[in-house]
This record gives C-alpha cells, structure tokens and sequence, in this order.
C-alpha cells in the first residue's frame, strides 16, 4: 500500500482517509507492507516483490504505470481535478493525465460515497460499473466522542475545518457571518468563526477576509488533539462547500454531537442525511439564515446533534475495510 500521505503529519482529507484504512487493515489477516518511496522507487519495488495486489489510495501515478504487470487498487475520492473550478494545477493535470490509464489498468477501483461513483462513471462512461465499488469511511476521531462531555451553553463558536480553497467556501462563509446581527458576535465573549486548516489555492481572499473580520480566526493547520479540542468546543459546525466526495469532518462534527449546516453538493447529503441544515452555498443570504437559525434555535441544534449521533453509526473504519476485503477475495 502507498502509505506516504497516511504517514504524513498534516495529513489532508485523502490522508487522512488512508491513515483510517491503514489502521484498521493492519487489524486484519492481511500482510501488509507500506511504501513510503518515490514512484520510481514504488514501481521498482513493486516488480521485485510482485505483492498479491497494490493498493493506491491517494495518488494514480503508479498505478496508471504499472497497472500491466502488478495487480492494483486505486481509491477515487473525487472528480474535483475535472470540473471547471479553480484548483491546484499540477494536482489537476496530474490526475487528469493519470487517471484514464488508472481505471483502465487496475484490477479494482473503490469510491468512497454513491456520489463520487456516478461522477466517475458519467466522466468514464466506459468503465464496467461492477469493476467500481463504493466503501465509504471511517471517522478521524478515536476514543472518547460522547457529546454529553460538552455543555453545549457555553459553546459560542462557529467551527469550518477544510483546506482554504475556493471550493470549501470560507470566503462566502466569513461574509456571511459578517451579516449576522452584530449584538452578541462582536462583544467580548461573543460569537466566533473558527476556520482551521492548511493553505491550499487561490486562498489569498480567504486569509486577508479572515484577517480583517472581527471575531474571525484563521488557525491553519492544526494537530489531531487541536481538531477534537475544537470540535468539543463548537456550537455549530459549518461546511457551505461546492462539492465533496466525502466530507470527514462533517462525519467528525456528527459524532460529536455537533448540529451541522452544509450544502446538498457531492456527497454531503449523502453522508449528513437529515442530520443538518442544508443552505445553498452560493448564496451569502441562505447561508447567513442557517446560521441564524441554529444560533437562535436550541432544539433545532438539539435534534441535529441526536440525529447526527444516529447517522455517524453508519460509518465506520470496520465496514469500509469489511467492504474492500469481500471485493477483493
């Protein structure tokens, strides 16, 4: 398995999706070894020891190589790279370039939502759809995610965590919390927005929005023990983005008991359920009008949170690797 963006530190949201497989694939009956080399090195490697199967969850580089000779998985978290958006442009070409030859050489492909698949296959209509199977995933958070632990009284914060990009929506976001009404956001011990994550692209706008908005605090990226220490302290959690594959934060905030505002776009319906508010992501008004109504609304944020509880026992790491295992024997 390629397990250099598991291995990572600032692990993304693919990273972090393989660090979960990862874990619980070394549960299993299974021999795993992970590779951490270049893609030189990996296809060098690969043909020395000729494994049962490859497993690429983050990257189609190799696989699209040596998909002829060595038998291999690739995991498709999204089709961002193709659609007409700002992203980043070497990771776009690079997927663009590489994952035609991916789907045609390897012996299975993954998704991780219904979503992510029908993109896939309406972008490749003439990959055989039994060959694409859909195994969702696991949350980031271990241990302890009890809501009971919080008293959601003093929670005051408006959390998004993502990479600032034009598609995760934190500018559109940070506008909208500027409209709401300013008694009790700009006081002292008033409501905050909290934007935690790495820079990405075109996020020049984001980062000087965030500078210049009161009461708005961009922390970048930030630790596992940071992410859960600010989804504990959350009031709501709020992800206005154009399109996911998945969405693991979202999945973070639910089992923690935290009420979420997000768009229908991608996966996210798919994954939330009726366990959020949903708003339409390119419009400032509806956006600032979910916020509006969880702040104002105790039960409604009450209700969310139960209903999220219930919707994140749906996923877990258990089942997404249960489901890649009875694909691949």
């Amino acid at each position: 398995m390629d397990g250099r963006e598991a291995l990572n530190e600032k692990r993304t949201g693919k990273g972090q999706w393989a660090h979960g497989f990862m874990q619980e694939l070394q549960k299993r009956d299974v021999r795993l070894t992970s590779l951490v080399y270049s893609h030189l090195y990996t296809i060098k490697t690969l043909l020395r020891l000729k494994p049962d199967l490859y497993v690429s969850p983050t990257s189609y580089i190799v696989p699209a190589l040596i998909g002829k000779w060595i038998s291999c998985a690739i995991v498709v978290h999204d089709l961002i790279a193709f659609q007409n958006e700002p992203h980043d442009f070497k990771a776009m070409w690079i997927e663009r370039l590489t994952l035609r030859w991916a789907l045609k050489y390897s012996k299975w492909v993954f998704t991780v939502s219904k979503a992510t698949k029908r993109d896939l296959l309406e972008r490749f209509p003439w990959v055989e759809p039994a060959k694409v199977r859909v195994i969702y995933a696991g949350p980031s958070l271990t241990g302890n995610t009890k809501s009971e632990v919080r008293n959601p009284k003093q929670r005051t914060t408006i959390l998004c965590i993502g990479t600032l990009c034009p598609r995760k929506n934190q500018l559109r976001l940070i506008e909208a919390f500027e409209h709401l009404p300013r008694r009790g956001r700009i006081k002292e011990g008033g409501l905050e927005l909290a934007l935690a994550g790495a820079r990405g692209w075109h996020d020049d706008e984001i980062v000087q929005k965030a500078k210049k908005t009161p009461n708005v605090t961009w922390l970048g990226h930030v630790s596992d023990d940071q992410y859960r220490e600010l989804l504990e302290s959350a009031t709501i959690f709020a992800l206005p983005s154009l399109y996911e594959g998945f969405g693991l934060a979202v999945l973070d905030a639910m089992i923690m008991g935290i009420p979420v505002l997000t768009s229908a776009r991608g996966s996210l319906k798919e994954i939330a359920g009726d366990a959020a508010l949903y708003i339409d992501p390119e419009n400032i008004d509806s956006i600032t009008e979910g916020l509006k109504r969880l702040l104002k609304d105790e039960n409604l944020r009450s209700d969310l949170a139960e209903k999220g509880l219930r919707q994140a026992q749906k996923f877990s790491w258990e089942r997404t690797v249960d489901l890649f295992l009875q694909f691949i024997q």
